[in-house]
């Protein structure tokens, strides 16, 4: 049986999940929520950023993203700003929606799919 290695798990998610060389994050919200959609966004990245790295990995190795917005209309934004930190030629497959998040202050929610 392959090994499943859980980071900082607890009783209802874990940040990382990583299996076959695949990693697996949580969704991502910004430390500080008070920033603009643009910081929230560059707070998230490096959040992720940080992940990728604690695994071996990084952002040239993204599958999949997964992007909610509290408001789609931040998307531009976002997109700016998504496009500077992917390394030219990686994109991913991505889906960006709208979405009502788990607090009311978090304007981006970032998960990842990577592989090693």
């Amino acid at each position: 049986m392959s090994k499943i290695i859980r980071t900082e798990a607890n009783a209802i998610l874990s940040k990382v999940v990583e299996y076959h060389g695949f990693i697996f994050t949580q969704g991502v919200v910004a430390g500080d929520l008070s920033a603009d959609a643009a910081g929230q966004t560059r707070d998230v990245l490096d959040q992720l950023d940080a992940l990728l790295e604690e695994h071996g990995t990084d952002n040239t190795r993204i599958l999949q993203a997964q992007i909610w917005l509290k408001s789609i209309s931040d998307r531009d934004v976002l997109n700016e700003i998504w496009s500077a930190w992917l390394p030219h030629g990686a994109a991913p497959a991505r889906a960006c929606v709208q979405a009502v998040l788990a607090d009311p202050r978090i304007l981006v929610e970032i998960m990842l799919v990577t592989t090693k």
